[in-house]
């Protein structure tokens, strides 16, 4: 049944694109090399169409190229649909996003463990920016289920007839701290953890733009209480 509802997502959406591909190069290990073996490229992909009327997609895949002489060490992909049958802006949104990676020196293989959520959606225009702001339920598929909430808010502000663009989003959820395994299996109550992605582009002609994404995460790679802020350097194509 999930393996259904994942592919009828993605068929929803695939008309009428808008396609963003990013080249980023992660500055990690020369700001933060206790926490960070190495600076590494990114490859994003993005793929959003939206009808006012009928609702969103959104598909979107990271590899980041940290493992051994620059191959693949991570992949995560995100896969959401939004839709309504009414007249009032709020709707159903369901969303999927998962991953796998490979941990250095070891070089033993792990899960971004599935999450699938469902919840509302309400995407909103102020002072000449767009919002889209959302609450779900997450059901996180780790050995012992973990049954969350998760909190998520998308922005983009163009200046200048876009010649500069800010952009990004933040997400805010729960988890589990006994995921079921030998690690945890001793740990009690949730975690809140926080991931962040703000971005700033600058225009050099047509769909292709230089800038920089701040990633941040709390609870993310760490369970450290240590919010972590790693810069990169990049290049954007969009298109549609």
């Amino acid at each position: 049944m999930k393996t259904i509802l994942f592919l009828l997502m993605i068929f929803w959406g695939m008309t009428s694109p808008a396609q963003v591909l990013q080249l980023h190069y992660d500055l990690r290990h020369t700001l933060d090399p206790s926490h960070n073996a190495k600076n590494f490229p990114t490859i994003y992909f993005e793929y959003f169409r939206s009808k006012d009327t009928s609702g969103a997609f959104l598909l979107k895949m990271e590899s980041d190229l940290n493992g051994a002489d620059d191959n693949t060490g991570k992949f995560y992909m995100q896969v959401s649909q939004s839709f309504k049958f009414w007249k009032p802006k709020v709707y159903i949104q369901l969303q999927y996003s998962g991953g796998m990676g490979i941990a250095e020196p070891g070089a033993y293989g792990y899960y971004i463990t599935n999450a699938f959520s469902a919840g509302m959606v309400y995407p909103f225009r102020w002072k000449g920016a767009w919002f889209s702001t959302a609450l779900s339920y997450t059901y996180n598929s780790f050995k012992k289920p973990s049954h969350d909430l998760l909190y998520s808010l998308y922005w983009g502000r163009g200046f200048w007839n876009y010649k500069f663009e800010f952009s990004g989003d933040i997400e805010l959820y729960t988890l589990n701290k006994n995921l079921g395994d030998a690690y945890t299996g001793h740990l009690h109550g949730k975690r809140l953890s926080f991931f962040g992605e703000p971005q700033v582009w600058f225009k050099i002609h047509s769909g292709f733009a230089l800038g920089s994404k701040i990633n941040m995460y709390y609870h993310v790679l760490s369970n450290e209480n240590l919010l972590q802020v790693y810069p990169t350097i990049a290049a954007r194509l969009k298109f549609n």
